[in-house]
């Protein structure tokens, strides 16, 4: 491991500020899995990898799904409820394995929501040639605890899965690791590493928001003013200005399809307000998930378009299902963290004066209420801090035209061999391989580094560094669906 005692803070700086007060070293040893005994290579040879991992106590078999190359299984791993006081019950947490071969490295993957059961790589997997562990965040159904206590869902907690999980891995996968995911999955990585500094040899985040002051969101306002072109950015806003004006007859529309679908709006408080959430989301998420060519699309002449065209445009691209009672089910574990801890946008939109009737709507509003919710402001001051002054082997990438990384995570003067970088013209979807040549270069050079297997050539020229796994159209399938809601 690159880390040492030295670079660790004291624990109770570790944990003071993240609602943490009270965890002691006998209980991170009390929760801390008992790992399978290290095989011979004899041994090693003789027990297939599925006997060697459900040997793992508290590892559990869902199936396993076969893949050319690889072995891929969907597990259940038994996980305390709350690490701090693990005697007091458990949950059964679905983790993925993509076994390549034991003597290369591994990639920790975490999407921060459900895991995808089928088999995937992420671009750190594909540029070490590595497997790759995958984990469902806690409280995404099924990975829930029965009955569920809310106060468990927090950054430390999930952490304290991750480090679980890697702990009994380690022994049958004792090369380096690397952690990374995407949006909140890149929030989930740089917590991991925050809280357990020891356990990763890189980190890399993707599309990571770093929302450091909740009320402070000014930086999205200067986004939005001159992101794209100006003649997007004016389609946009009138589609958006349209939608509102239009409210009578289109929320009439939004009442009929309401009908057919079944849909229901008690979390939220009533079919108006959720309609004015989905339409305030129209041009967050157009940048989010769209291109600038994808201008094209979106009607020229908003006050000239019919009522079909404004609602078309407006169901493409925020989605009316999304705040109904049935589309924020599965994300009641994100809004609960957003409104606990991680924060949430909150934006002026000047061209939508007079228009709105609540503006952007706090996560509390898109919980069930008898979740009982309280922020806790320092809790993303934590982790900025932390990053700017311990980063090391982290790298953080970013899309030019993603509003998620209008408040991105920055480098201090404390960090070492760590670096943020900005895929030019990309949104959402920004990874390594959209970078500019040089930082691209670099980046899957360090990423090679780190995981231990640079050839030597790419150790001595970044500019010869490459993925070292030959493309598979499958396996690297980015899935980056247009979610509904404004969240990463």
């Amino acid at each position: 491991m690159r880390k040492t005692l030295g670079r660790l803070l004291p624990l109770a700086v570790l944990i003071g500020t993240m609602g943490t007060a009270g965890f002691t070293a006998q209980a991170a040893t009390a929760a801390e899995p008992a790992a399978a005994a290290p095989a011979t290579a004899g041994q090693a040879a003789a027990t297939d990898i599925k006997d060697q991992i459900l040997a793992i106590p508290g590892m559990s078999l869902i199936e396993e799904k076969p893949y050319p190359g690889y072995r891929f299984f969907v597990l259940n791993y038994e996980q305390p409820i709350d690490h701090r006081q693990p005697w007091k019950g458990t949950f059964k947490q679905r983790i993925t394995l993509l076994h390549k071969d034991v003597s290369r490295p591994t990639v920790f993957h975490t999407s921060g929501y459900n895991v995808n059961t089928n088999p995937r790589r992420a671009e750190p997997t594909t540029i070490v040639d590595g497997n790759q562990v995958s984990m469902e965040y806690r409280f995404f159904n099924p990975s829930r605890p029965d009955p569920a206590d809310w106060s468990k869902l927090d950054i430390w907690q999930a952490a304290s899965d991750q480090h679980r999980i890697f702990t009994a891995l380690k022994k049958l996968y004792p090369k380096n690791w690397l952690a990374t995911g995407a949006s909140k999955g890149g929030m989930t990585a740089t917590y991991y590493e925050r809280f357990y500094p020891r356990d990763m040899d890189g980190i890399v985040a993707y599309v990571a928001p770093n929302d450091v002051v909740n009320k402070e969101d000014s930086a999205y306002d200067r986004f939005f003013a001159k992101v794209g072109t100006k003649e997007c950015r004016d389609r946009l806003n009138a589609v958006q200005a349209e939608a509102l004006v239009r409210r009578e007859p289109l929320e009439a529309k939004y009442a009929a399809a309401a009908a057919e679908n079944g849909w229901t709006f008690n979390t939220v408080g009533n079919l108006d307000m959720a309609y004015e959430a989905v339409v305030l989301d129209y041009v967050w998420a157009f940048w989010q998930y769209s291109m600038l060519s994808d201008c094209g699309t979106v009607p020229a002449d908003a006050k000239a378009a019919t009522d079909q065209e404004i609602w078309d445009s407006i169901d493409a691209i925020s989605g009316f299902s999304a705040y109904s009672d049935q589309g924020l089910e599965t994300y009641t574990p994100y809004y609960y963290q957003a409104g606990t801890q991680l924060g949430s946008p909150d934006i002026k939109q000047p061209h939508l004066k007079g228009l709105t009737r609540y503006g952007y709507q706090p996560p509390r509003n898109f919980v069930p209420r008898d979740i009982p919710m309280s922020f806790q402001p320092g809790a993303m001051a934590d982790i900025d801090k932390w990053v700017k002054n311990n980063a090391h082997q982290m790298l953080f990438v970013y899309g030019q035209n993603d509003p998620w990384g209008a408040e991105p995570f920055r480098l201090g003067y404390g960090t070492r061999d760590s670096y943020v970088m900005i895929a030019p013209g990309a949104n959402h979807g920004a990874n390594v391989s959209k970078l500019q040549e040089g930082e691209k270069a670099l980046a899957t050079q360090r990423i090679l580094q780190w995981a231990g297997v640079a050839p030597t050539a790419a150790a001595l020229d970044a500019g010869r560094a490459t993925p070292l796994a030959k493309p598979d159209a499958q396996l690297d399938r980015q899935d980056l669906e247009r979610e509904p809601q404004l969240r990463p």
